[in-house]
């Protein structure tokens, strides 16, 4: 029982008489978590926040990360996100459940299944280098529902490459704009369109962008409103976050 839709539907059978009460409990008992001794499954992730608990793979053995998402499909859950998991630990993985791996973002989805496609979602990157962050944001997008438009290698160095793509800019209902080295992606997006841009500052560039931190701090200064920053190379975070504001109620 990992979403609203389950319990809604245990309540509709209480309620029609198909499920006694003392059973309706027993699910719901059951519900919140499981305890795999190294983990605690929060089972009703999908309940309070509408999308299943999501991997963190680093610092995790594969034999732990599957454990988790073997108890995660075995409770119905689908697409579920590994995060910062590598090839060789993807393989030991998908030995255990379906996964399907990308190796570029180094995000994997556990027992994929079909997902939907809601409004739309621009992911922008500065340029080529920052595809790995830019592919993290977008497919957390994808896997939570929403449809994805990329639109790579657009900086600021090559402006007229971002202007050719006004359209698709302007019709989004949040854009993800990723970029290191002065990160003045976001600010130049910030300016053209009326959605909320998340700027996503990359570790990208030469010694003195100092790991990322150049561009969070250009992208936090940013004088365009309406943009918001996450952390550096936060590409979950910022698919995360423009998921949430793509699917807020009233705008779909």
């Amino acid at each position: 029982m990992d979403n609203r839709h389950d319990i809604l539907q245990l309540l509709r059978q209480v309620a029609d008489g198909s499920t006694a009460p003392e059973e309706a409990l027993s699910q719901l008992k059951r519900a919140p978590f499981e305890d795999l001794g190294y983990a605690k499954v929060d089972l009703h992730r999908g309940v309070r926040q509408g999308a299943a608990e999501v991997i963190y793979g680093a610092g995790k053995t594969p034999e732990q990360i599957a454990g988790i998402a073997a108890a995660m499909g075995a409770r119905g859950c689908q697409n579920i996100l590994i995060t910062r998991l590598n090839q060789e630990a993807a393989d030991a993985v998908a030995k255990a459940v379906p996964l399907d791996y990308h190796p570029i973002p180094r995000l994997a989805v556990a027992f994929p299944g079909v997902r939907k496609e809601l409004g739309r979602i621009v992911v922008a990157t500065g340029g080529t280098s920052d595809m790995a962050v830019a592919e993290e944001a977008a497919l957390t997008a994808e896997v939570l529902g929403n449809r994805v438009v990329r639109l790579y290698d657009v900086g600021v160095a090559g402006l007229h490459r971002l202007l050719s793509n006004l359209e698709s800019l302007t019709s989004a209902r949040c854009v993800v704009a990723v970029a290191g080295m002065e990160g003045a992606l976001a600010s130049v997006i910030g300016g053209l369109v009326d959605c909320p841009v998340i700027a996503v500052p990359t570790s990208v560039g030469y010694g003195a962008s100092f790991g990322g931190l150049s561009a969070l701090l250009a992208m936090l200064n940013s004088c365009a409103s309406g943009c918001s920053v996450v952390n550096i190379d936060n590409g979950f975070g910022a698919g995360y976050l423009a998921s949430r504001i793509n699917q807020m109620e009233g705008i779909l």
